[in-house]
């Protein structure tokens, strides 16, 4: 009731990334497994969408852009957890992408990249509204 009461949807969190998670996972396996991708050139440095970028350039995009989009992001929690997160958490992610696929890279850059673009519409369009209890 008291979401209702506000405007707010439970399940706006985590509810697309875990929607994501099965479009993730498949497509890493059909990376991993179609022969057709196999050193077909596809757009500037990026040579093979199924084999890692050998110059770790989409990694480390992948890692600014999440640093970018937590920036972006309203400051919630304890100040010293925000800032682990905010550079452990892509440090991390940049090391798990370094050896996969390009185009699994590539996937998760764009849709950093696109959660950036939200994020940046709904704090330039937010009114802030008193909370009903």
């Amino acid at each position: 009731a008291f979401y209702k009461k506000n405007g707010h949807n439970p399940m706006g969190g985590c509810l697309p990334m875990l929607l994501q998670m099965p479009v993730f996972f498949a497509l890493w396996s059909m990376l991993s497994a179609v022969f057709e991708l196999r050193h077909a050139h596809w757009i500037f440095w990026i040579r093979d969408l199924s084999g890692p970028d050998k110059f770790y350039l989409l990694p480390i995009l992948l890692g600014v852009s999440m640093i970018a989009q937590q920036m972006m992001t309203p400051a919630t929690g304890d100040p010293a957890q925000r800032k682990m997160m905010m550079f452990l958490m892509p440090a991390m992610m940049t090391f798990f992408f370094a050896n996969t696929p390009a185009g699994l890279c590539l996937y998760y850059l764009v849709f950093n990249l696109i959660g950036m673009g939200q994020t940046w519409w709904v704090m330039r369009n937010y009114k802030p509204q008193p909370v009903v209890i």
